[in-house]
């Protein structure tokens, strides 16, 4: 079993068998079912299908996660140097407005 919480596994008796269930905690109050297989013989099969799928689950989505923290990454330095780069221009900028300010200042007297 699993020990990640916002993933769980829920077995449910159904007119033709066993149906299997992976359930996400998508808030305190509300959970969705990410994955269900209906049709098993027995609850120890449904059980042991949806424990092998979660597995797979789990470790798809550390990977994604890990896909989507190096995009971020990527991004967050991206807009880190294009903010850098408007200070620096702004910076340009606001010296050379004020040494066009200080020459026209001596250049009226």
């Amino acid at each position: 079993m699993s020990k990640n919480p916002k993933f769980a596994i829920r077995t449910t008796e159904k007119r033709n068998g066993w149906c299997a269930e992976i359930t996400r905690q998508v808030t305190s109050r509300k959970t969705t079912v990410s994955k269900r297989e209906t049709g098993f013989e027995t609850e120890a099969e449904a059980q042991a299908w949806a424990e092998k799928e979660l597995a797979g689950f789990i470790k798809n989505q550390a990977e994604r996660n890990e896909r989507k923290g190096e995009a971020r990454k990527v991004r967050e330095e991206r807009e880190e140097r294009l903010a850098q780069e408007a200070a620096e221009k702004k910076a340009r900028y606001l010296a050379e407005k004020a040494a066009r300010e200080e020459e026209d200042f001596f250049d009226e007297e």
